[in-house]
């Protein structure tokens, strides 16, 4: 928990600009289509110096985005995500200094036909917040409102998670088409 906070804090420091949200959602993953879309958020760490979002807001804007990035491939295998929100950081208004919004996140691959995880360790995705002329100066707490913060992060974070699958898909054979396995032969009786 100190770890994930000192995290949180350490990158909302960060004041470099950004070029605004890519939506790098890879434009094939092989079989891949989206079966359940699980996220928790109910044991989630807010930064120290936050504004407050429920753990339903988090849960809520991120499936919905999930959803519409992965939703649409059109693969003949099912692929589960389950996300769980670990921290978050969202700038308030008012500060002298300007604090950049983060979020952290872990996910897990399941494949549904083997019923087992893809990663055997969880793939955490930390993100802070794109900037503008605006927010750079201004920050963002003063510039965006909590659901503009929210929605940037989680575009952010499903970036890093299509660059993570199309990695996996590429080096280690996730989606990939399987082979499909004969039928018994039956056995020939005289």
């Amino acid at each position: 928990m100190i770890r994930i906070l000192t995290l949180l804090a350490g990158l909302a420091l960060l004041a470099a600009c950004n070029t605004g949200p890519q939506d790098r959602t890879p434009e094939s993953l092989g079989e891949f289509k989206l079966g359940h879309n699980v996220v928790v958020a109910s044991k989630m760490r807010k930064g120290p110096i936050s504004r407050d979002a429920t753990a339903e807001e988090w849960e809520t804007t991120i499936r919905d985005a999930v959803q519409a990035r992965f939703g649409g491939f059109d693969g003949d295998q099912i692929y589960h995500f389950g996300i769980s929100v670990e921290g978050y950081m969202l700038a308030p208004e008012g500060f002298i200094y300007n604090p950049r919004s983060m979020l952290v996140i872990n996910v897990t691959v399941w494949d549904d036909q083997a019923g087992k995880k893809l990663n055997d360790e969880v793939h955490q995705i930390t993100v802070v917040e794109d900037s503008t002329t605006a927010t750079f100066f201004k920050g963002s707490g003063r510039e965006r409102t909590k659901q503009e913060q929210m929605d940037g992060l989680t575009a952010n974070a499903l970036d890093l998670l299509g660059d993570w699958l199309a990695e996996r898909h590429r080096e280690d054979g996730w989606f990939d088409k399987r082979s499909e396995t004969p039928a018994p032969v039956a056995a020939v009786t005289e």
